[in-house]
């Protein structure tokens, strides 16, 4: 599902990164949680952790960085 106040099509790339990271950190025998602290975010304190929410709270991170522009 793509929240209401992202772009859409950044929300396509961030979760396609969010993938494609959280799959290396799921091929090396990571957890989701390592994925998390790859990304500097802290894991939740909760027992559900597990890929899905990892890679959506890594795509929400992603769409929180400001956007650079050239110059």
């Amino acid at each position: 599902m793509i929240p209401d106040h992202i772009n859409p099509l950044q929300w396509h790339q961030s979760l396609g990164i969010a993938r494609q990271s959280c799959a290396r950190v799921f091929r090396d025998g990571g957890t989701p949680a390592e994925a998390l602290k790859a990304f500097g975010l802290s894991p939740a304190d909760r027992a559900d952790n597990d890929w899905s929410r990892a890679v959506e709270t890594i795509a929400e991170y992603l769409c929180q960085q400001p956007l650079r522009r050239a110059a």
